[in-house]
């Protein structure tokens, strides 16, 4: 079992910068594809971006692609979400989730926390 708790979800302006983190415990992280998805109220989740296991390699979404970036710290055990030059239509609440690989991302699910860009 993998526990995923997210954080740093907040109010953030049009063009600004926010850094979303997700704590794993129960299992290493490292050892799982991660990813993170959002959705917003009316729609369905959809995919932001992703790490696969094994190779790292990123992969993002269109939308995301070139302001988005994930990261790990296995020494923390923690994937990292860092947003850049935020748009409004990024906002909705950010999932991380985790599997044995990326076709498996869901397997595990974070609560969720809550992105708002203003303008």
């Amino acid at each position: 079992q993998v526990q995923l708790v997210e954080s740093g979800g907040r109010l953030v302006q049009v063009g600004g910068s926010l850094r979303l983190s997700c704590a794993a415990s129960g299992r290493i992280l490292s050892r799982y594809a991660v990813g993170w998805f959002r959705q917003s109220p009316g729609k369905e989740r959809e995919f932001v971006g992703a790490l696969s296991w094994p190779g790292q390699i990123p992969v993002y979404a269109d939308a995301v692609k070139g302001r988005f970036t994930i990261s790990r710290d296995s020494a923390k055990n923690t994937v990292y979400l860092q947003m850049n030059s935020l748009k409004p239509e990024d906002t909705a609440t950010y999932y991380c989730a985790a599997g044995g690989n990326i076709a498996a991302l869901g397997e595990y699910w974070g609560q969720g926390t809550q992105v708002t860009v203003s303008s």
